[in-house]
């Protein structure tokens, strides 16, 4: 997460691992990623920007 948390775009793809995986689920800023309601990521993402 310290790397995710303070890059300038991300490309978030799952959701899942594997064949439940591959698709874009968000992109942008962290911020705009942590915003994403099913993103695994955007969830540890979130309390890591204290949003």
């Amino acid at each position: 997460m310290d790397v995710i948390k303070i890059a300038d775009h991300i490309i978030d793809v799952g959701p899942e691992g594997g064949r439940g995986g591959g698709e874009i689920l968000a992109t942008g800023t962290p911020e705009k990623v942590a915003k994403h309601k099913t993103s695994h990521t955007a969830r540890f993402l979130k309390k890591e920007l204290g949003m």
